[in-house]
Protein backbone atom coordinates (compact mmCIF):
# COMPACT_ATOMS: atom_id res chain seq x y z
CA UNK A 1 0.00 0.00 0.00
CA UNK A 2 2.29 2.84 -0.93
CA UNK A 3 5.87 3.74 -0.61
CA UNK A 4 6.87 3.18 3.30
CA UNK A 5 9.12 4.48 5.79
CA UNK A 6 10.47 1.14 5.90
CA UNK A 7 10.70 1.26 2.22
CA UNK A 8 12.70 4.67 2.01
CA UNK A 9 15.25 3.69 4.57
CA UNK A 10 15.78 0.08 3.05
CA UNK A 11 16.22 1.46 -0.33
CA UNK A 12 18.26 5.00 -0.02
CA UNK A 13 18.95 5.05 3.78
CA UNK A 14 22.38 4.17 3.28
CA UNK A 15 22.51 6.92 0.20
CA UNK A 16 21.50 9.60 2.23
CA UNK A 17 23.27 8.41 5.72
CA UNK A 18 19.69 8.40 7.11
CA UNK A 19 19.19 7.33 10.60
CA UNK A 20 15.68 6.39 12.30
CA UNK A 21 16.27 8.19 15.63
CA UNK A 22 12.87 7.64 17.26
CA UNK A 23 9.23 5.93 16.30
CA UNK A 24 10.85 2.92 14.90
CA UNK A 25 6.84 1.81 15.34
CA UNK A 26 5.70 3.98 12.75
CA UNK A 27 8.38 3.05 10.11
CA UNK A 28 5.15 0.89 7.59
CA UNK A 29 3.70 4.51 7.46
CA UNK A 30 2.72 5.37 3.83
CA UNK A 31 4.22 8.60 2.45
CA UNK A 32 2.18 10.25 -0.30
CA UNK A 33 4.59 13.39 -0.92
CA UNK A 34 7.67 14.89 0.48
CA UNK A 35 7.45 18.57 1.56
CA UNK A 36 10.19 21.11 2.51
CA UNK A 37 9.51 22.51 5.61
CA UNK A 38 10.87 26.03 7.73
CA UNK A 39 8.13 26.94 9.36
CA UNK A 40 4.88 26.49 10.64
CA UNK A 41 3.01 28.46 7.42
CA UNK A 42 3.87 25.37 4.68
CA UNK A 43 1.67 23.37 7.01
CA UNK A 44 -1.43 24.29 5.56
CA UNK A 45 -0.29 22.58 2.48
CA UNK A 46 -0.54 19.34 4.06
CA UNK A 47 -2.66 16.81 3.14
CA UNK A 48 -1.97 13.82 5.51
CA UNK A 49 0.77 11.24 5.11
CA UNK A 50 2.94 14.12 3.91
CA UNK A 51 6.82 13.17 4.80
CA UNK A 52 8.40 16.23 6.12
CA UNK A 53 11.74 17.57 5.54
CA UNK A 54 13.34 20.73 7.39
CA UNK A 55 17.20 22.19 7.88
CA UNK A 56 15.75 23.71 11.21
CA UNK A 57 16.18 26.70 10.26
CA UNK A 58 12.80 27.66 11.72
CA UNK A 59 13.06 25.28 14.57
CA UNK A 60 16.25 25.87 16.29
CA UNK A 61 14.44 25.91 19.66
CA UNK A 62 13.64 23.13 22.05
CA UNK A 63 9.85 24.04 22.12
CA UNK A 64 9.57 25.15 18.67
CA UNK A 65 10.70 21.37 17.17
CA UNK A 66 8.40 19.87 20.02
CA UNK A 67 5.51 22.03 18.59
CA UNK A 68 6.75 21.25 14.84
CA UNK A 69 6.24 17.46 15.53
CA UNK A 70 2.88 17.88 17.63
CA UNK A 71 1.57 19.43 14.58
CA UNK A 72 2.53 17.22 12.02
CA UNK A 73 1.42 14.03 14.49
CA UNK A 74 -1.91 15.60 14.41
CA UNK A 75 -1.95 16.16 10.89
CA UNK A 76 -1.23 12.51 9.99
CA UNK A 77 2.04 13.30 8.34
CA UNK A 78 4.08 10.21 7.92
CA UNK A 79 7.57 11.34 9.65
CA UNK A 80 10.11 14.14 10.00
CA UNK A 81 13.29 14.19 8.48
CA UNK A 82 16.03 16.91 10.46
CA UNK A 83 19.11 17.56 8.46
CA UNK A 84 21.03 17.93 11.12
CA UNK A 85 24.37 19.79 11.72
CA UNK A 86 23.91 23.56 11.24
CA UNK A 87 20.52 24.91 13.03
CA UNK A 88 20.13 21.57 14.88
CA UNK A 89 22.62 19.63 16.20
CA UNK A 90 21.15 17.76 19.36
CA UNK A 91 17.78 16.01 19.60
CA UNK A 92 16.29 16.17 22.86
CA UNK A 93 15.69 12.81 24.96
CA UNK A 94 12.03 14.47 25.34
CA UNK A 95 11.86 14.60 22.14
CA UNK A 96 12.58 11.28 21.14
CA UNK A 97 10.04 9.88 23.54
CA UNK A 98 7.58 12.14 22.63
CA UNK A 99 8.08 10.51 18.80
CA UNK A 100 8.33 7.06 20.33
CA UNK A 101 4.89 7.71 22.06
CA UNK A 102 3.08 8.84 18.99
CA UNK A 103 5.18 5.63 16.62
CA UNK A 104 5.92 8.82 14.57
CA UNK A 105 9.36 8.49 13.02
CA UNK A 106 12.27 11.14 13.57
CA UNK A 107 15.30 10.34 10.94
CA UNK A 108 17.98 12.70 10.46
CA UNK A 109 20.41 12.66 7.45
CA UNK A 110 23.99 15.22 7.96
CA UNK A 111 24.03 18.40 6.55
CA UNK A 112 26.55 17.56 3.64
CA UNK A 113 23.44 15.57 2.03
CA UNK A 114 22.12 17.28 -0.54
CA UNK A 115 18.45 17.69 0.24
CA UNK A 116 17.32 18.76 -3.66
CA UNK A 117 18.89 15.66 -4.70
CA UNK A 118 17.79 13.53 -1.72
CA UNK A 119 14.03 15.15 -2.62
CA UNK A 120 14.09 14.31 -6.01
CA UNK A 121 15.04 10.30 -5.85
CA UNK A 122 12.63 9.76 -3.32
CA UNK A 123 9.67 11.43 -4.84
CA UNK A 124 10.36 9.23 -8.29
CA UNK A 125 10.98 6.40 -6.18
CA UNK A 126 7.45 7.20 -4.91
CA UNK A 127 5.80 7.73 -8.60
CA UNK A 128 7.35 4.18 -9.42
CA UNK A 129 5.94 2.28 -6.71
CA UNK A 130 2.14 4.25 -7.17
CA UNK A 131 2.69 2.35 -10.94
CA UNK A 132 3.41 -0.54 -9.03
CA UNK A 133 0.15 -0.79 -6.95
CA UNK A 134 -1.46 -0.09 -9.51
CA UNK A 135 -0.84 -3.11 -11.38
CA UNK A 136 -0.76 -5.08 -8.01
CA UNK A 137 -4.15 -3.78 -7.81
CA UNK A 138 -5.19 -4.55 -11.61
CA UNK A 139 -3.65 -8.33 -11.20
CA UNK A 140 -5.56 -9.11 -7.81
CA UNK A 141 -9.00 -7.72 -9.68
CA UNK A 142 -8.43 -9.98 -12.40
CA UNK A 143 -7.96 -12.97 -10.37
CA UNK A 144 -10.87 -12.21 -8.71
CA UNK A 145 -12.74 -11.84 -11.64
CA UNK A 146 -11.49 -14.13 -13.98
CA UNK A 147 -9.82 -17.60 -12.27
CA UNK A 148 -9.22 -19.39 -15.49
CA UNK A 149 -6.92 -16.51 -15.88
CA UNK A 150 -5.27 -17.80 -12.69
CA UNK A 151 -1.99 -18.76 -14.52
CA UNK A 152 -1.12 -15.34 -15.70
CA UNK A 153 -2.15 -13.21 -12.44
CA UNK A 154 0.35 -15.75 -10.72
CA UNK A 155 3.12 -15.01 -12.35
CA UNK A 156 2.25 -10.85 -12.12
CA UNK A 157 1.87 -11.35 -8.86
CA UNK A 158 4.77 -13.97 -7.79
CA UNK A 159 7.47 -10.66 -6.94
CA UNK A 160 4.83 -9.17 -4.60
CA UNK A 161 2.89 -12.21 -2.23
CA UNK A 162 3.47 -15.97 -1.28
CA UNK A 163 1.45 -16.65 -4.23
CA UNK A 164 0.87 -20.27 -2.65
CA UNK A 165 -0.14 -19.10 0.95
CA UNK A 166 -3.23 -18.15 2.47
CA UNK A 167 -5.31 -15.10 1.11
CA UNK A 168 -7.90 -12.99 2.73
CA UNK A 169 -10.09 -10.55 1.71
CA UNK A 170 -11.48 -8.21 3.75
CA UNK A 171 -14.73 -6.05 2.83
CA UNK A 172 -15.65 -2.47 3.78
CA UNK A 173 -19.21 -0.95 3.03
CA UNK A 174 -21.21 2.06 3.93
CA UNK A 175 -24.20 0.91 2.15
CA UNK A 176 -23.72 4.07 -0.26
CA UNK A 177 -20.07 4.06 -1.07
CA UNK A 178 -20.98 4.45 -4.33
CA UNK A 179 -23.81 7.27 -4.24
CA UNK A 180 -20.86 9.46 -1.92
CA UNK A 181 -18.97 12.58 -2.74
CA UNK A 182 -15.91 11.44 -4.49
CA UNK A 183 -14.20 13.94 -2.18
CA UNK A 184 -15.84 12.25 0.96
CA UNK A 185 -14.96 8.99 -0.38
CA UNK A 186 -11.68 9.45 -0.93
CA UNK A 187 -11.18 11.18 2.63
CA UNK A 188 -12.35 7.93 3.92
CA UNK A 189 -10.17 6.15 1.85
CA UNK A 190 -7.52 8.17 3.14
CA UNK A 191 -8.47 7.39 6.73
CA UNK A 192 -8.75 3.80 6.41
CA UNK A 193 -5.31 3.54 4.58
CA UNK A 194 -3.95 5.40 7.85
CA UNK A 195 -5.55 3.02 10.32
CA UNK A 196 -4.48 0.23 7.85
CA UNK A 197 -0.57 1.27 7.70
CA UNK A 198 0.46 -1.74 10.57
CA UNK A 199 0.03 -4.55 7.20
CA UNK A 200 0.89 -2.03 4.32
CA UNK A 201 3.41 -5.03 3.44
CA UNK A 202 1.70 -8.55 2.21
CA UNK A 203 -1.29 -6.37 1.91
CA UNK A 204 -2.98 -4.43 -0.82
CA UNK A 205 -6.01 -1.71 -0.46
CA UNK A 206 -8.25 -0.40 -2.92
CA UNK A 207 -11.78 0.49 -4.14
CA UNK A 208 -13.67 -1.95 -6.05
CA UNK A 209 -17.51 -2.83 -7.18
CA UNK A 210 -18.48 -0.16 -4.27
CA UNK A 211 -16.52 -1.44 -2.18
CA UNK A 212 -13.20 -0.73 -0.28
CA UNK A 213 -10.92 -4.10 -0.77
CA UNK A 214 -8.20 -5.07 1.71
CA UNK A 215 -6.69 -8.37 0.46
CA UNK A 216 -3.80 -10.01 3.02
CA UNK A 217 -1.54 -12.38 2.42
CA UNK A 218 0.62 -14.87 4.44
CA UNK A 219 -0.80 -12.85 7.66
CA UNK A 220 -1.59 -15.10 11.21
CA UNK A 221 -5.37 -14.68 11.52
CA UNK A 222 -5.07 -13.99 14.98
CA UNK A 223 -3.36 -10.64 13.78
CA UNK A 224 -5.67 -9.69 11.54
CA UNK A 225 -8.50 -9.77 14.47
CA UNK A 226 -6.68 -7.55 15.98
CA UNK A 227 -6.19 -5.17 13.60
CA UNK A 228 -9.83 -5.32 12.38
CA UNK A 229 -10.95 -5.06 16.17
CA UNK A 230 -8.61 -1.76 16.51
CA UNK A 231 -9.14 -0.27 13.38
CA UNK A 232 -13.04 -0.12 13.76
CA UNK A 233 -12.60 1.67 17.02
CA UNK A 234 -10.56 3.94 15.37
CA UNK A 235 -12.84 4.51 12.83
CA UNK A 236 -15.54 5.28 14.95
CA UNK A 237 -13.99 7.69 16.78
CA UNK A 238 -12.84 9.67 13.62
CA UNK A 239 -16.61 9.11 11.75
CA UNK A 240 -19.39 9.34 14.96
CA UNK A 241 -21.67 9.56 11.96
CA UNK A 242 -20.74 7.11 10.16
CA UNK A 243 -21.79 3.07 10.03
CA UNK A 244 -19.26 1.24 8.23
CA UNK A 245 -19.44 -2.46 8.20
CA UNK A 246 -16.75 -5.10 7.45
CA UNK A 247 -16.93 -8.59 5.77
CA UNK A 248 -14.19 -10.63 6.63
CA UNK A 249 -13.63 -14.15 4.23
CA UNK A 250 -11.50 -17.34 5.07
CA UNK A 251 -8.09 -17.55 4.56
CA UNK A 252 -7.68 -19.61 1.81
CA UNK A 253 -4.69 -21.10 0.10
CA UNK A 254 -3.32 -20.02 -3.40
CA UNK A 255 -3.26 -16.87 -5.69
CA UNK A 256 -6.15 -19.53 -7.93
CA UNK A 257 -8.44 -19.54 -5.01
CA UNK A 258 -8.79 -15.83 -4.48
CA UNK A 259 -12.02 -15.65 -6.39
CA UNK A 260 -13.50 -18.00 -3.59
CA UNK A 261 -11.90 -15.57 -0.42
CA UNK A 262 -13.58 -12.34 -2.60
CA UNK A 263 -17.04 -14.27 -2.78
CA UNK A 264 -16.84 -15.53 1.17
CA UNK A 265 -15.84 -11.72 2.14
CA UNK A 266 -19.01 -10.34 -0.01
CA UNK A 267 -21.21 -12.88 1.88
CA UNK A 268 -19.99 -11.91 4.83
CA UNK A 269 -20.14 -8.25 4.11
CA UNK A 270 -23.49 -8.78 3.44
CA UNK A 271 -24.93 -9.90 6.12
CA UNK A 272 -23.35 -7.34 8.02
CA UNK A 273 -25.07 -4.76 6.06
CA UNK A 274 -28.16 -6.12 6.27
CA UNK A 275 -28.15 -6.64 10.23
CA UNK A 276 -25.91 -3.38 10.65
CA UNK A 277 -23.14 -5.58 12.33
CA UNK A 278 -20.01 -3.54 12.44
CA UNK A 279 -18.08 -7.40 11.76
CA UNK A 280 -19.31 -10.36 10.46
CA UNK A 281 -16.55 -13.32 9.87
CA UNK A 282 -17.70 -15.61 7.15
CA UNK A 283 -16.46 -18.33 9.54
CA UNK A 284 -19.03 -17.66 12.07
CA UNK A 285 -21.94 -17.92 10.15
CA UNK A 286 -22.71 -21.00 10.29
CA UNK A 287 -25.52 -22.39 7.61
CA UNK A 288 -25.64 -19.15 6.15
CA UNK A 289 -21.86 -20.03 4.63
CA UNK A 290 -23.87 -22.37 2.23
CA UNK A 291 -26.76 -20.08 1.65
CA UNK A 292 -24.68 -17.10 1.35
CA UNK A 293 -22.98 -18.07 -1.89
CA UNK A 294 -25.97 -19.34 -4.06
CA UNK A 295 -25.94 -17.26 -7.04
CA UNK A 296 -29.21 -18.19 -8.37
CA UNK A 297 -31.56 -15.18 -7.72
CA UNK A 298 -34.78 -17.18 -9.24
CA UNK A 299 -33.76 -20.52 -6.92
CA UNK A 300 -33.56 -17.50 -4.13
CA UNK A 301 -36.43 -16.11 -4.60
CA UNK A 302 -38.60 -19.49 -5.20
CA UNK A 303 -37.17 -20.88 -2.06
CA UNK A 304 -37.32 -17.75 -0.20
CA UNK A 305 -40.19 -15.12 -0.43
CA UNK A 306 -42.26 -17.22 -2.39
CA UNK A 307 -42.83 -19.79 -0.06
CA UNK A 308 -43.13 -17.30 2.82
CA UNK A 309 -45.25 -15.07 0.26
CA UNK A 310 -48.76 -15.78 2.72
CA UNK A 311 -46.94 -15.14 5.74
CA UNK A 312 -45.51 -11.73 4.38
CA UNK A 313 -48.65 -10.54 2.74
CA UNK A 314 -50.82 -11.18 6.14
CA UNK A 315 -47.99 -9.22 8.31
CA UNK A 316 -48.12 -6.05 6.09
CA UNK A 317 -51.92 -6.42 6.45
CA UNK A 318 -52.79 -7.08 9.80
CA UNK A 319 -49.86 -5.79 11.32
CA UNK A 320 -49.01 -9.38 12.68
CA UNK A 321 -45.71 -11.01 13.25
CA UNK A 322 -46.45 -14.05 11.89
CA UNK A 323 -42.99 -14.41 10.17
CA UNK A 324 -40.75 -14.11 13.63
CA UNK A 325 -43.67 -16.83 15.22
CA UNK A 326 -42.36 -19.15 12.48
CA UNK A 327 -38.93 -18.66 12.28
CA UNK A 328 -38.74 -18.94 16.29
CA UNK A 329 -41.42 -22.01 16.24
CA UNK A 330 -38.83 -23.97 13.69
CA UNK A 331 -35.88 -22.89 16.01
CA UNK A 332 -37.35 -24.74 18.87
CA UNK A 333 -38.17 -27.21 17.00
CA UNK A 334 -41.74 -27.21 17.53
CA UNK A 335 -41.88 -26.83 21.18
CA UNK A 336 -44.95 -23.92 21.52
CA UNK A 337 -43.55 -23.94 25.74
CA UNK A 338 -39.91 -23.09 24.48
CA UNK A 339 -41.57 -20.38 21.91
CA UNK A 340 -43.76 -18.95 24.49
CA UNK A 341 -40.91 -18.08 27.25
CA UNK A 342 -38.38 -16.47 24.18
CA UNK A 343 -41.14 -14.54 22.81
CA UNK A 344 -42.75 -13.16 25.95
CA UNK A 345 -45.86 -14.37 24.52
CA UNK A 346 -49.08 -17.01 26.65
CA UNK A 347 -48.91 -20.12 25.73
CA UNK A 348 -52.47 -20.52 24.22
CA UNK A 349 -51.28 -17.59 22.02
CA UNK A 350 -48.78 -19.15 20.35
CA UNK A 351 -51.42 -22.39 19.63
CA UNK A 352 -53.80 -19.63 18.29
CA UNK A 353 -51.63 -18.15 16.15
CA UNK A 354 -49.41 -21.34 14.90
CA UNK A 355 -52.85 -22.84 14.12
CA UNK A 356 -53.03 -19.42 11.68
CA UNK A 357 -49.87 -19.94 10.37
CA UNK A 358 -50.35 -23.46 9.30
CA UNK A 359 -53.47 -22.46 7.49
CA UNK A 360 -51.85 -20.13 5.64
CA UNK A 361 -48.92 -22.43 4.58
CA UNK A 362 -51.82 -24.88 4.17
CA UNK A 363 -48.31 -27.01 5.70
CA UNK A 364 -49.03 -28.42 9.44
CA UNK A 365 -45.06 -28.18 10.00
CA UNK A 366 -45.02 -31.79 11.35
CA UNK A 367 -42.81 -33.63 8.83
CA UNK A 368 -39.01 -32.62 9.61
CA UNK A 369 -38.51 -32.23 6.02
CA UNK A 370 -41.50 -29.57 5.82
CA UNK A 371 -39.81 -27.37 8.63
CA UNK A 372 -36.34 -28.06 7.26
CA UNK A 373 -37.96 -26.14 3.87
CA UNK A 374 -39.14 -23.18 5.83
CA UNK A 375 -36.32 -22.88 7.95
CA UNK A 376 -34.14 -22.68 4.80
CA UNK A 377 -36.90 -19.90 3.20
CA UNK A 378 -36.74 -18.18 6.37
CA UNK A 379 -32.77 -17.68 6.43
CA UNK A 380 -32.96 -17.01 2.42
CA UNK A 381 -35.60 -14.31 3.49
CA UNK A 382 -33.59 -12.72 5.87
CA UNK A 383 -30.73 -12.97 3.42
CA UNK A 384 -31.61 -11.71 0.56
CA UNK A 385 -34.86 -10.03 1.13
Amino acid sequence: MGFTIEDMLTQTGDKYRMKLRAGSNGWSNSISWILMIEDMTVLQNFKGKDLAVTTGLGFQQEEQLMELVERLTVLGASGLIINTGRYINELSDELLERCDRSDFPLITVPWDVQLFDMIKDLNLRMLLQGMTDDQIVQSLIRAMEQPDEAEKSRKELLPYFDVDGDFQIFLLDTGDLDSMDTVERRRIDFQVQIYLESISHNASFFYYDGRFVLVTNAIPARYMHDVIDRFLERFRLRFPDLQICVGAGSPIKGIENIHLAYGRAKAAAGKALAEKKKLVWFDDMGNDRILSLVNDRLLIDDMGRRLLSPLIEYDDKHDTDYLNILEEYIRCQGSVKTVSEHLFIHRNTVIYQMGNIKKLLHCDLENPDDRLKYQIACMLYRMYG
